[in-house]
């Protein structure tokens, strides 16, 4: 071999040598920059635990103190009604009645025969006084002048049923007949409620709830009437609803005026009797998945990774909500561009 093809052999591999390199150096850029591309840049806070304000508030809606369905204890045709909706009714007013002609017809039958049986008895009393009527008789008679006065004062208190009267004096909040209509013995017709005293009725999380007792003074806001209404806890529930595992509670507000009207919806605000620090997180972090769960973005600071985490709110603060469990102070959560993140993402912290 002369030593010219010598070197033509030595060119021709350090280039393909040098191609080689060439190749795959940009192959490993290329891998570089796809998995740079992979990761997700996003923006994190650290969980702090802050003291919390010393009160709590919570929307609910208004009742009256006392509110009771009426209805006719008989059946028949509706003759009168004697107030609209929304009329103040005193008690022992007439609401409506009846169409009392068939139970004033069998009113006067029983007074007949009432009238019937008094007589036999008091001729046969005398027979039986001589001795001409004998015990088991005269004990007949007895029972059917018993029987004619029971079904007397049936018929009277039948009669006295076509009238419907206020068993207390409130607002009559809604009707569910009109007159000519035949109606069904017991049927809900009516609704009165007092509200010469109001109840804002809400839920409350049982997390707040030590912090609440009956006769706590609270501030009631009414929106429909732009004014603010002083109250107090009359009630707190013993039982949680099964769902929300929210309690009930009320609290009754003074309605001299009688503008607070059941139906509207009240915002009360009340000062708890213990402070305490807590979590609290902007809302746009929280994440909300089917079932009513929450959870939001936790970062794994070693792998740089975002991991999915179940939490519990609690009350809002202003901008912030409260995170009653499942994260711990010194943990760090995806604030921003947790949209494009799943769990187990590569992430890059944009400062």
């Amino acid at each position: 071999m002369t030593m010219k093809q010598h070197t033509s052999i030595n060119l021709f591999f350090a280039l393909a040598a040098a191609l080689l390199f060439t190749a795959c150096s940009n192959h490993y850029k290329a891998e570089e920059g796809k998995e740079q591309d992979s990761t997700i840049a996003v923006k994190t806070e650290v969980v702090t635990s802050r003291p919390q304000a010393g009160e709590i508030s919570f929307s609910g809606n208004i009742e009256g103190e006392t509110t009771v369905k009426l209805g006719f204890m008989v059946p028949g045709k509706v003759s009168q009604i004697a107030f609209k909706t929304g009329q103040f009714v005193a008690k022992g007013q007439l609401i409506a009645s009846l169409d009392p002609v068939n139970y004033d017809l069998n009113k006067q039958l029983a007074d007949v025969q009432l009238l019937e049986a008094a007589d036999e008895y008091d001729r046969l009393k005398l027979l039986h006084t001589r001795g001409s009527l004998s015990e088991s008789d005269f004990s007949k008679t007895g029972f059917s002048l018993q029987k004619a006065q029971v079904q007397q004062k049936l018929e009277a208190k039948h009669l006295s049923d076509t009238k419907l009267v206020a068993p207390i004096s409130g607002v009559l909040l809604d009707k569910q007949t009109q007159e000519g209509e035949i109606i069904n013995a017991g049927a809900p017709l009516f609704t009165v409620s007092d509200i010469r005293k109001v109840k804002v009725v809400a839920f409350v999380p049982e997390g707040e709830l030590a912090g609440l007792h009956i006769g706590q003074s609270a501030e009631v806001n009414i929106a429909a009437l732009d004014k603010i209404f002083k109250g107090k806890i009359a009630e707190v529930g013993a039982v949680a609803d099964a769902a929300s595992r929210a309690f009930t509670i009320k609290i009754l507000v003074d309605n001299a005026g009688l503008l607070i009207r059941p139906g509207m919806i009240a915002e009360a605000k009340m000062a708890l009797s213990t402070k305490k620090s807590g979590i609290q997180l902007p809302p746009e972090c929280i994440i909300s998945d089917p079932g009513n769960q929450t959870s939001v973005y936790v970062v794994d600071p070693s792998s740089q990774k975002a991991f999915k985490r179940k939490v519990s709110l609690g009350r809002m603060f202003a901008n912030k909500i409260e995170i009653i469990s499942g994260l711990s102070a010194g943990e760090q959560v995806i604030t921003s561009g947790q949209t494009k993140v799943s769990d187990g993402s590569v992430i890059t912290i944009e400062k």
